[in-house]
């Protein structure tokens, strides 16, 4: 599978979160999937780690996508 394909691919799985409420994030601030997919093609020499916050159910409430360094 190609980047571009994955780029697609990601932001229809942030697209269904938002769609049932997740609050998407990175580096702690609100972003919108394409917010989030344009930092992952842009910043070729970054990598996002995910992290999953949930409820008190054990639901995913938000997804953070924190930058980090290899």
């Amino acid at each position: 599978m190609g980047e571009k394909e994955e780029m697609k691919e990601m932001f229809q799985e942030l697209t269904g979160f938002e769609k049932k409420n997740i609050s998407l994030r990175i580096n702690g601030v609100p972003a919108s999937p394409m917010q989030i997919v344009q930092a992952h093609t842009m910043c070729e020499h970054q990598s996002y780690m995910r992290d999953y916050v949930l409820n008190d159910k054990g639901d995913v409430k938000e997804v953070w996508f924190q930058n980090i360094t290899i």
